[in-house]
């Protein structure tokens, strides 16, 4: 467990942690794609969720020491966020959810739809569900408020750079682009921190600056 957090962390090494008033986030980077994997608990409770089955199901049960699982969230179905499904869902006994319209991504039903405004109650904490299609049709955010800031997990949604792979489609990027304009950029403040499906993190402020640019390049 790192004790300084950085939101850089090494494919299998040991994750970060970080605290904000009543909100502990833990995060860990998993297999050959780096596909981060979050951890946001309650601190008074130790509630917490489990964001993405990315792979390696034995790292992503060590990552919850100390907590009480309520579920596993996806944020998407791409083949990469969901290897650890099976052993999550059976031999640790904790629910996968997601959105139904990534139910053909999905390696097996998930044990609850989650749609957008949703609020997921985490001991004294309320994720919010924030449904942003482009990536993936069923493509989520989650949303937290902390003492100091909020904290948004975007999956493949939201990078530093830009907005996540829409394979060339142009329709997708702007819908995509329309729904990081309205329910992300247009509602949250710059000191938002956000946690990426890969790599490092950034905040909204960073990355508001280049809004235009990533409109103008559609992709």
């Amino acid at each position: 467990m790192s004790e300084t957090y950085v939101g850089d962390v090494e494919i299998d090494g040991p994750w970060q942690e970080r605290t904000d008033g009543g909100l502990l986030v833990r995060k860990l980077a998993v297999e050959e794609m780096a596909n981060n994997v979050y951890v946001v608990g309650c601190t008074r409770t130790n509630s917490a969720l489990l964001i993405d089955v990315a792979a390696r199901p034995d790292r992503l049960v060590a990552a919850l020491e100390g907590l009480r699982p309520v579920a596993a969230v996806q944020t998407h179905g791409h083949w990469d966020h969901v290897r650890a499904w099976d052993a999550i869902r059976d031999e640790h006994g904790i629910e996968v959810w997601g959105h139904p319209d990534d139910d053909e991504l999905f390696p097996r039903p998930i044990d609850r739809s989650l749609a957008d405004g949703d609020r997921l109650p985490v001991g004294d904490l309320e994720v919010e569900v924030i449904h942003l299609p482009g990536h993936t049709e069923g493509s989520l955010l989650y949303l937290v408020e902390g003492e100091e800031r909020p904290h948004l997990f975007s999956g493949d949604t939201l990078f530093p750079g830009g907005p996540g792979n829409t394979f060339g489609s142009a329709e997708n990027h702007r819908r995509i682009m329309a729904g990081l304009e309205e329910k992300v950029f247009g509602r949250l403040p710059d000191e938002t921190w956000v946690y990426p499906g890969h790599g490092d993190d950034t905040t909204l402020g960073a990355e508001r600056p280049h809004l235009q640019e990533w409109r103008d390049r559609g992709w």
